[in-house]
């Protein structure tokens, strides 16, 4: 004769009283990523200095280029640096803004400007707020 096999503590087990259900003990349930509070990363403008060495056309070239803004929005960021000697061209985490200020230093020089020497200049600074 075989043993008998020891039963699940996840089976109903039946007796001639009545079925009993055995249940194992759950862990305690944890806090999910979802639940705990995130903590974001502030925030930092990218922002276009203004020079006599660039063209309109540069700026918008440029801006088109690095930032994916259009070319009436990169028109308006042009207007703007000319008329105020700056303009926050992205907001974003100061990762991000370093890297987009590492590729407007690396654009290179405006070749419809004889004698433009290089990039234009931008600088990077934590968003008011943050």
């Amino acid at each position: 004769m075989s043993e008998p096999l020891e039963a699940d503590p996840m089976v109903a087990e039946e007796s001639d009283a009545a079925t009993t259900v055995v249940v194992a003990p759950s862990k305690p349930k944890s806090k999910s990523k979802k639940d705990e509070k995130q903590k974001r990363q502030p925030p930092y403008n990218v922002i276009l200095l203004d020079d006599d060495d660039h063209t309109y056309e540069y700026v918008i070239q440029m801006l088109g280029r690095l930032f994916g803004h259009t070319v009436e929005k990169s028109f308006q960021m042009a207007c703007e640096v000319d008329a105020t000697g700056r303009v926050i061209v992205l907001t974003t985490t100061k990762e991000h803004a370093e890297l987009k200020q590492d590729q407007i230093h690396a654009f290179g020089p405006d070749p419809l400007m004889a004698g433009c020497a290089g990039s234009m200049s931008c600088v990077i600074e934590p968003a008011p707020g943050s």
